[in-house]
């Protein structure tokens, strides 16, 4: 009971420093770039936007769920993308209220996918692989930004370009090794052996070869067969929330060039990873803006308008969509519930299974 009341008050606080955050960001921003900007001055940029802009922000929007259904559906085979999309909604507005909503999230994912006939063996699975392929592409995500910015000529000199190549490849490289120890055994006993000898010099006690392995048994069959479908579905998902960040730069008058927007986007999306807040609320914007103002030139009232904006389609937007998908997935639940109750014996023993 204690720990329980304790999330809950973490939850609360850090939801309310997300809150803060938001409401703070102009003195935020001022005290990060040394530029004074207002809520009256981001509220004028807001009340330009057209009909039109705000239509294809919702389009790409809901073309970036749909795609991530992908993901969901090539992890549990016999999903449909109607299913997948509630179950990706529901979770999302978990983890957009929750500091450590991951974990509730999968509890969720359980209740709702058992609900529709699934065995918790292929559950684990799904779990297990979409979380790995969400975890390879977080950490390239980085990679193609440093890419973007060097062959945009952004790097002040030939070192940090040197450093910046050099950190790319090595990202690259190391998401390879692991993809590649997934799919082939071989891969896989090269890099078990590199996971021993790296805990044996770090003085850890337990072998990472055999999690390793254990991991690898679990997921083989989906990997093997449906890592297209796995990647293209991140693919499509990372790439439509980009043209969402593109098109609430080109709307906001923030538009710092294409190779810039794709560093300023592969920023935003590390940044939802720091669980001080419900993911990264606030100080994704805090670092958008930044990144624009400082790097790029941007102007401040655009920078932090671009920054809520796209905070709105990729956070705030998916708290009350998750709600309405996961009150139609109860409703729907109690109605097949009280259907299965008020048929006969007779009726349901003739039911296939």
């Amino acid at each position: 009971m204690k720990n329980k009341w304790l999330q809950i008050v973490l939850s609360v606080l850090s939801l309310g420093l997300a809150v803060l955050l938001v409401v703070y960001l102009p003195q935020i921003v001022h005290a990060l770039t040394g530029k004074p900007v207002s809520w009256s001055e981001i509220g004028a940029v807001f009340s330009s936007l057209g009909a039109g802009q705000i239509a294809l922000m919702t389009a790409l929007w809901l073309l970036s769920l749909l795609a991530y259904t992908f993901v969901l559906t090539n992890s549990l085979p016999g999903l449909n993308n109607l299913q997948g999309l509630a179950l990706n909604a529901a979770g999302s507005a978990v983890s957009n209220l929750l500091p450590f909503g991951g974990a509730v999230g999968v509890a969720l994912s359980f209740a709702m996918t058992r609900g529709w006939g699934f065995a918790n063996r292929a559950i684990v699975v799904m779990t297990l692989v979409s979380g790995i392929w969400n975890t390879l592409f977080r950490f390239i995500l980085p990679a193609v930004g440093i890419i973007a910015l060097l062959i945009a000529g952004e790097a002040p000199n030939a070192t940090v370009a040197r450093a910046g190549w050099t950190g790319a490849v090595s990202i690259l490289a190391l998401c390879a090794v692991v993809a590649a120890a997934l799919y082939w055994d071989r891969a896989a006993a090269l890099l078990g052996r590199a996971l021993d000898g790296l805990t044996r010099l770090l003085r850890l006690r337990f072998h990472a070869s055999e999690q390793f392995q254990r991991l690898r048994a679990d997921t083989a069959d989906v990997v093997h067969t449906r890592w297209p479908g796995l990647s293209l579905g991140m693919v499509f998902f990372l790439g439509f929330q980009w043209a969402i960040m593109a098109v609430c730069m080109q709307a906001t008058g923030a538009w710092p060039g294409l190779a810039q927007s794709i560093a300023v986007f592969a920023l935003s999306r590390v940044l939802t990873s720091a669980l001080i807040t419900p993911s990264g609320a606030g100080i994704m914007e805090g670092g958008v803006v930044l990144l624009l103002t400082t790097a790029f030139g941007v102007p401040v009232a655009p920078a932090t308008a671009t920054a809520l904006l796209f905070g709105f389609w990729t956070y705030t937007v998916e708290i009350p969509f998750g709600g309405l998908a996961l009150g139609a997935w109860a409703l729907l639940r109690r109605r097949d519930g009280r259907n299965a109750g008020a048929q006969p014996p007779s009726a349901i023993s003739k039911t296939p299974r």
